[in-house]
């Protein structure tokens, strides 16, 4: 590999949506490349939140060095400004060493972030705040947030889906920080790396019934016992991080508002949803993303391929 660790590192980033494939394509690769792979799942930082979040198991992460793994307690807060900083120091310091970042997780933002070269504002979170317009959103609709973004900030509004209820509520939570537009506070700059993007393709059909397999496995693995044990070790229901989905539901069944078969059922639905939404942030005309068939196997091979071209400068 060309050593450009001190200026522009060569990383590998996997996307996909939940269930594609991706942790097993990225530990393949980091195998057979020489790799260490870098988390960019905004729930596996979280220190006890294992099953829910799919994090890979101790004995995996010791096979291959994982980055930005249980880095915080589930009370802790973490945002996009502190993910852009830590994963650019575990970048850095892998490449540094001579080996491939393989950059690889579920939330888009993360990742487009950081390919992209974002500035994210420092701001934050404000778990009362955000507790406050979520109440707001739903009592009012998603629609009522919205409107106030589009009334303070319609640059910002312009880029935000009106359906990301998440993302309307930190643009607002940013304005009422600095008294500032959202718009002006996250901006581009240089393209901090080189990049080779790999995305992994999936008919709704099976990435449906591979999402409902693996809930179905959590629960069977204990993820009603590990919620129990976050929540008598004084991790509320009402934090952030236990507002995930799976933590969620699990807590409206240790409420006595859901049956367990409710709660497998609505963690199906929300993990679909979830799904479709990792969908908007990388679409399949995106023409930075060499997309591979991962319908009936892991596609490891082609994807090494990718790597090997990538690497020798084959491929921009």
């Amino acid at each position: 590999m060309t050593d450009r660790s001190s200026e522009q590192p060569e990383i590998v980033v996997i996307v996909g949506p939940t269930a594609a494939g991706k942790t097993a394509l990225a530990v393949a690769l980091a195998e057979r490349c020489d790799g260490e792979i870098v988390n960019a799942d905004s729930r596996q930082i979280y220190r006890g939140m294992d099953i829910g979040t799919a994090k890979p198991p101790p004995e995996l992460r010791a096979h291959i060095p994982h980055h930005l793994i249980d880095i915080r307690d589930p009370d802790e807060p973490f945002g996009l400004h502190d993910f852009l900083l830590l994963a650019d120091a575990a970048i850095r310091d892998i490449a540094r060493r001579g080996r491939l970042p393989l950059v690889v997780g579920g939330t888009g933002q993360y990742i487009r972030a950081l390919v992209e070269g974002w500035h994210a504002p420092p701001v934050p979170p404000d778990p009362a705040l955000r507790a406050e317009l979520a109440a707001r959103a739903a009592r009012e609709g998603g629609a009522a947030l919205y409107a106030e973004l589009v009334a303070l900030d319609p640059v910002a509004a312009q880029t935000i889906d009106p359906r990301n209820v998440r993302r309307v509520i930190r643009a607002l939570e940013v304005i009422r920080a600095t008294g500032r537009p959202f718009s002006t506070q996250r901006s581009k700059g240089k393209l901090p790396y080189r990049a080779l993007l790999i995305g992994l393709r999936v008919s709704r059909e099976t990435l449906y019934r591979r999402i409902d397999r693996r809930v179905e496995e959590m629960f069977a693995s204990g993820l009603v016992e590990e919620v129990r044990r976050l929540v008598a070790a004084g991790y509320g229901c009402d934090l952030p991080a236990m507002r995930s989905i799976g933590y969620a539901e699990v807590c409206g069944y240790l409420r006595g508002e859901l049956t367990l078969a409710e709660a497998v059922a609505t963690t199906k639905t929300a993990t679909h949803r979830l799904a479709r939404m990792q969908a908007n942030w990388f679409r399949l005309t995106d023409p930075r993303i060499h997309w591979l068939d991962a319908e009936a196997t892991l596609p490891v091979e082609p994807a090494v391929e990718l790597v090997h071209r990538f690497r020798s400068g084959e491929l921009s």
